[in-house]
C-alpha cells in the first residue's frame, strides 16, 4: 500500500481558492500589460524616458542627473514611498516584491499566512496606475521596473545602462560597504531578480538589445558623460527628449 499524505480538508480547500485567485489576478496582469496598442495610446501619455540598467551600471545616478538636466521627475526608490503612502503599506513589503524573482508560494501563502504581504501582481498594478498618473502629468524618467512594458512605446526612449562586472562590483562594494565576494553576490541577486521579474511579467529579455532605443555603457562614458550621450541621441532622433534637450542648450 503506497503512502498518502493526508490534509485536512479545509486547508485543501483554502489552498484551492488562494491558487484561484492567484490564477485570477495573472489573468488581470496579463491584461493590464498586453493592453491594444489603440487603447494605450488613447491614455494620453506625456513623453518620458524609461532607464533599464544593470545592477551596478549608475542608473539611479544618471537618471538623477538627466533630470536635473531636463527638468523632469525622475521615479525610481522613491515609488516605493509612494506606493506605500496611497494604500498605506510599508516600505519592507514593497521591496520584498520590487524586481525581485516571483514565487508561486510566496504570492499564494504568504499573503494567506500575512495580511501585510502584498503579491507581485498586485503590486505591479498598483505600480502601473503610478507609472500612468506620472506620464499624464508631464515628462518623467522612470528607472526600471519594465516601466517600457506598461507604457505607451510610441511616446518614450527606452535605455539600456550597462558596465563590465568589474566596474560594478567594484561601485556595489564601495556604495554598500562590502567586500568583493559579497558586492558580486549582491551584483548576481539584483540581475537575476530584475530578469526574472520582466520576463515574468512582460515575457521579454532584460538583456536583449533589440527591446531598447540605445544601450550605454557606463564605463565607457561616465555618469554624466551617459546622461549627455542620452540627450544627444533624443535629439538626434526627434525623440520626445528633443525640446528639453533645446532648453538645456
Amino acid at each position: 500500500m503506497r503512502d498518502q499524505t493526508w490534509v485536512e480538508p479545509k486547508t485543501a480547500a483554502a489552498a484551492e481558492r488562494k491558487m484561484q485567485a492567484f490564477a485570477k489576478t495573472q489573468e488581470i496582469a496579463d491584461r493590464t500589460l498586453r493592453m491594444d496598442p489603440a487603447e494605450a495610446a488613447s491614455r494620453q501619455v506625456a513623453t518620458y524616458v524609461a532607464m533599464s540598467r544593470e545592477a551596478g551600471a549608475g542608473g539611479s545616478e544618471v537618471a538623477e542627473i538627466l533630470g536635473r538636466k531636463l527638468g523632469w521627475e525622475v521615479l525610481d526608490k522613491g515609488l516605493l514611498d509612494t506606493l506605500a503612502d496611497r494604500y498605506q503599506m510599508s516600505r519592507p513589503v514593497l521591496e520584498a516584491v520590487d524586481e525581485t524573482s516571483v514565487s508561486w508560494a510566496y504570492d499564494i501563502f504568504g499573503t494567506w499566512l500575512d495580511r501585510e504581504i502584498i503579491s507581485h501582481e498586485k503590486y505591479l498594478t498598483r505600480l502601473n496606475r503610478i507609472f500612468l498618473t506620472a506620464a499624464k502629468k508631464g515628462h518623467a524618467i522612470f528607472v526600471g521596473r519594465g516601466a517600457q512594458f506598461l507604457l505607451p512605446r510610441d511616446h518614450g526612449f527606452a535605455v539600456r545602462l550597462v558596465a563590465s562586472d568589474k566596474y560594478r562590483i567594484a561601485r556595489l562594494a564601495k556604495s554598500h560597504e562590502l567586500s568583493v565576494s559579497k558586492a558580486r553576490q549582491l551584483m548576481s541577486r539584483l540581475d537575476r531578480g530584475r530578469r526574472q521579474f520582466v520576463q515574468h511579467f512582460f515575457h521579454q529579455d532584460i538583456d536583449d538589445p533589440h527591446v531598447y532605443d540605445v544601450v550605454i555603457n557606463v564605463e565607457r562614458f561616465g555618469l554624466e558623460g551617459s546622461a549627455d550621450r542620452i540627450i544627444q541621441l533624443c535629439a538626434l532622433s526627434s525623440s520626445p527628449l528633443e525640446d528639453g534637450a533645446a532648453r538645456e542648450t
